[in-house]
């Protein structure tokens, strides 16, 4: 059975392509066009599916649309719609001319009748609008498809993308977003091949919408920048945190409400984007954080004792907050805490996929499962996320045919490892290109910007490189061998953390050796590398520590600010001539500037 899965609602557009109960491809659109995020989150680009993504995802499995039995869409219009259509059978809804100038009337914004006819013509977008140069396997169908269409709850994507791919046969299951047709947050519990949801929260009180109003009060982009936002609080003071938890208030049974507020009346007027950044800015990132991370610890002692249970699966775009992850797992109350790499809303094209063919390929059950208090009834799990590598990979013909095209000088490497880590050992800073790359918003060794961290000056110079603000910490990369002697808790979460989305301490001693890994607060962002998941970027952290003594890699995206990571060979080429970058390792072959 094949199932593919979209996400095109929102933001962070992707495709998936699950067979049989395991996910073969994995993509955002942005890594195809280029676009940050594959568009901003306005009704307007509600129609924009993700055909590159849906064309690559088709392409690994050797499919065209024709092959597939199920098509998931992570977002349910009539959900959205609700009563606005009286019996949910109108064929018309009413738009003014502009939308903008009118009341909203029984909408929550009056560009939202829009944002659900784009949804619900969805099945007919993926038929009729695919660009010319991606038809061949997208129209291969006929008007007559043969598979069937779903639109699935938003959050229950989200569910699903956490629990039907976390390595747990049963668990607690948390998400945590900005919003869904109208869900903030979501509880569930998985065992025993059934979900039964515990409860929602419903908009407007959302901690993913919190978040992103400060965020934008602070002078940067919602709904993209929010993670700046994680970064700056360890620069500043909580002084305003019991001011903002005046109006974060959490009630029983996983509630919890947010007031409207005056970010300007309680905090001062906004940052100009671009301005300076001040004391009380960092003070507020410092509160919003603070608070964050309370109301989550709370809403976590509840869903543990509902449920019942020791693991707990994570995702939605809260998800993302390494610092409040970290919190959750220190905090005792469950043995493990695992998190969907693509915890963000690119993550539900996964969940949508899991959850439709976890549902088709199951014998028993029927949707009044829910109802009766038993649960959901699915197949059982024939796959775990153990990696992000989903996305699009290309060999080495194909890579050294387009850099003899390009008269690009390069060499074939004797020994891979050991030549990068020698260039390395150099502080030379360099573009790793390997394998497929990576699902989510995380450069995992397979698109990757490295360096040395036993120079104190490499942040600010990768900084540089970037165009990033130079508050912007970068994350180090160690091998699974050597994560306890470096960082701590090493044996929480089975001694792995393989997505980066969890803070460690480096351990005393060891933070002078590495000082361009550690944020201000001596803290770091782990990614622990597998021999067997990552064999090749293992085998360069050995190399490097067997040189150095040091087996410690910063590893940032292989992206500029403002774009995307980057997916092809041709843009790997771009973005190292591009800029100030020493190496290009891609493939098997090595490119250095001249001079």
């Amino acid at each position: 059975m094949i199932t593919l899965g979209i996400n095109a609602a929102f933001h962070d557009s992707a495709a998936v392509l699950v067979v049989d109960g395991t996910t073969i491809a994995a993509a955002e659109e942005e890594r195809f066009t280029r676009v940050k995020h594959g568009k901003r989150p306005v009704p307007f680009t509600a129609w924009e599916l993700p055909f590159n993504a849906i064309d690559f995802c088709l392409a690994q499995g050797g499919v065209t649309l024709a092959d597939v039995d199920h098509v998931a869409y992570s977002y349910d219009p009539r959900e959205f719609i609700g009563a606005r259509l009286h019996d949910g059978t109108a064929a018309s809804i009413t738009l003014p001319l502009e939308p903008s100038a009118h009341r909203s009337g029984d909408w929550e914004n009056p560009w939202d009748p829009l944002f659900a006819a784009y949804i619900v013509n969805a099945p007919r977008q993926l038929l009729d609008g695919a660009p010319h140069h991606l038809r061949k396997r997208i129209t291969a169908v006929n008007k007559d498809v043969r598979y069937r269409w779903h639109f699935v709850n938003h959050h229950t994507c989200h569910q699903a993308s956490a629990f039907l791919a976390a390595p747990f046969a049963r668990c607690a299951v948390m998400t945590l977003d900005g919003r869904g047709e109208h869900t903030t947050t979501a509880y569930g519990v998985y065992r025993d091949d059934r979900y039964r949801a515990l409860g929602q929260v419903t908009m407007p009180h959302s901690l993913g919408m919190l978040y992103e109003r400060i965020t934008s009060h602070l002078g940067f982009l919602h709904s993209s920048d929010e993670y700046k936002v994680m970064a700056l609080a360890a620069l500043g003071t909580p002084s305003w945190r019991h001011t903002l938890a005046e109006h974060v208030r959490v009630g029983p049974d996983g509630q919890f409400r947010v007031d409207d507020m005056d970010l300007t009346a309680l905090f001062g007027p906004a940052r100009v984007p671009g301005a300076p950044m001040e004391q009380h800015h960092l003070d507020l990132a410092a509160s919003l954080q603070d608070v964050l991370e309370e109301t989550a610890l709370k809403l976590a002692a509840w869903l543990r004792e509902a449920s019942g249970e020791r693991k707990l699966a994570m995702a939605g775009g809260v998800a993302l907050n390494c610092v409040m992850n970290a919190r959750l797992r220190d905090s005792g109350m469950f043995d493990d805490v695992w998190v969907q790499p693509a915890a963000g809303d690119a993550g539900t094209a996964l969940g949508a996929a899991l959850w439709v063919d976890a549902r088709q390929r199951c014998a028993t059950g029927s949707p009044d499962d829910a109802e009766s208090g038993a649960g959901i009834a699915l197949a059982p799990k024939r796959w775990t996320m153990e990696h992000a590598y989903l996305g699009p990979g290309y060999d080495d013909g194909q890579i050294e045919a387009l850099l003899r095209w390009a008269q690009v000088p390069y060499r074939r490497a004797g020994d891979l490892a050991e030549e990068t880590a020698a260039l390395l050992a150099q502080n030379k800073i360099i573009g790793w290109y390997q394998g497929r790359m990576e699902f989510g918003p995380r450069s995992l060794g397979a698109r990757s910007i490295l360096a040395s961290p036993i120079e104190p000056s490499m942040q600010a110079r990768l900084n540089e490189l970037k165009d990033r603000e130079d508050f912007r910490p970068v994350a180090p990369a160690v091998t699974e061998e050597e994560f306890g002697r470096w960082f701590s808790p090493a044996e929480a979460n089975g001694g792995k953390s393989p997505f980066m989305l969890f803070i460690y301490d480096v351990r005393p001693g060891q933070g002078a050796k590495i000082p361009s890994a550690c944020h201000t607060d001596r803290t770091a962002r782990v990614q622990t590398v597998g021999a067997d998941t990552n064999p090749r970027f293992h085998a360069l952290l050995s190399a490097f520590g067997r040189l150095t003594g040091v087996p410690v890699l910063v590893n940032t995206s292989f992206n500029v600010r403002g774009e995307p990571i980057v997916c092809t060979p041709r843009a790997a080429i771009e973005a190292f001539y591009s800029t100030p970058l020493d190496a290009l390792v891609i493939g098997a072959f090595i490119v250095e500037k001249q001079g």
